[in-house]
């Protein structure tokens, strides 16, 4: 298996907090304290996010039809 490299974007919250998107996959952001604490964060979103991805991807169809 390949690894995967993601692209983690970090920008300035209205709160003081570190929002941080990754590129790849829409939807998926996170946020923290500082900019380390939003990075570990984002990496446990990106895990979560792939989990309902291949989830949905086992759905066989016949089994709703």
């Amino acid at each position: 298996m390949k690894d995967q490299a993601f692209h983690i974007e970090f920008s300035p919250g209205d709160d003081g907090y570190v929002i941080a998107r990754c590129l790849e996959i829409p939807g998926c952001v996170s946020q923290g304290k500082d900019r380390n604490e939003a990075l570990l964060n984002i990496l446990d979103a990106i895990q979560g996010c792939l989990s309902v991805m291949f989830e949905v991807d086992r759905i066989d169809p016949k089994e709703h039809m």
